[in-house]
């Protein structure tokens, strides 16, 4: 009886060498290039290390380069952090709704977008709407390169945001006071300290939340209110002929902004994809995070390890605990 006992336990042992061990719970996170990304994707990144026990790496790219890796579910990049509808509908029609291999959160926070100046420059100037960017005085104003036309800018490369100001700097129009400049967000917060610095006038793409409503005294510029007829917008990722095609002379509509990833991760990570299907921020905590990012020079990783341990009781419900 012992004998036989002894010999079941080695082979119990034997076939427990034998097993593969269990695959970590790991994660790629895709990082666009704007804060708020950052910040989100690095508080994805702390509570899958220090509350789930994973690996994270982050993977930096644009809109459409993480929604194809999504899309192909090897793993190469596994999430979105901060997914702006309708700004990036063409991408979520195709992945979520059509392809069928990425999810979209149910937990938005609420998205503002529009255009900005700074209070000292509108009131100076008494701009108070878009259409005053178009009036030759205030135009002369925002010229810091002498060419004639004042400076505004609409986003960076890449952003589907970028696109819709371009347009509607257009239907605005404003082309023919206003040169729509695209260059990474780091530039435009540069511009904005240096215009008010020096007195100049500056105009700027602005959105809620962000850290620049805690770094400098802004105000957004009324635009004609929401009209859906007024707004048709085709993305360069749907027609070539975009620009062409699209007409907006409105404001965008409030935004629902939330986190988007590939449904092959459930399979791969499922710890970590019921985490994500349970992730909620709110605009504040964006708005606070992308300013100790943006004004307090901290980096994404420790301003996301701070949040997580000020804010326990938020990640336990994200977590079911």
């Amino acid at each position: 009886m012992k004998t036989t006992f002894k010999s079941l336990l080695a082979a119990t042992a034997m076939s427990a060498l034998a097993l593969p061990a269990l695959a970590a719970e790991e994660v790629k996170i895709g990082l666009p290039s704007w804060t708020g990304a950052q910040a989100i994707g690095h508080v994805l990144g702390e509570i899958v290390t220090s509350r789930i026990g994973g690996t994270v790496e982050y993977v930096p790219g644009n809109n459409a380069t993480i929604f194809q890796a999504m899309d192909q579910g090897k793993g190469d990049i596994d999430v979105h952090p901060d997914v702006w509808l309708p700004n990036q509908e063409s991408f979520t029609n195709k992945y979520v709704k059509e392809a069928g291999t990425v999810t979209l959160s149910s937990n938005p926070y609420e998205g503002n977008q529009g255009f900005c100046v700074s209070k000292d420059f509108a009131s100076a100037n008494s701009i108070t709407d878009i259409a005053d960017l178009g009036r030759p005085d205030v135009a002369a104003l925002m010229d810091s390169d002498g060419n004639g036309k004042g400076e505004m800018w609409i986003g960076a490369p890449g952003w589907a945001s970028a696109n819709v100001n371009e347009v509607k700097t257009r239907d605005y129009g404003l082309l023919d006071f206003i040169e729509p400049i695209r260059a990474e967000e780091s530039v435009k917060t540069a511009r904005i300290k240096d215009s008010i610095a020096k007195g100049e006038g500056y105009a700027f793409y602005c959105y809620k939340p962000h850290a620049v409503w805690f770094m400098f005294d802004v105000e957004m510029l009324s635009e004609p209110t929401f009209d859906a007829a007024k707004y048709k917008m085709v993305q360069p990722s749907d027609d070539a002929d975009w620009y062409e095609k699209s007409s907006v002379a409105t404001k965008d509509a409030l935004k629902e902004v939330q986190i988007a990833w590939s449904n092959s991760l459930a399979d791969r990570s499922p710890a970590i994809a019921e985490f994500f299907a349970n992730f909620a921020l709110s605009a504040d905590d964006v708005s606070g995070l992308a300013y100790e990012i943006s004004a307090n020079g901290k980096d994404p990783a420790d301003a996301a390890k701070e949040w997580v341990a000020a804010n326990s009781d938020k990640v336990d419900a994200m977590l079911g605990l």
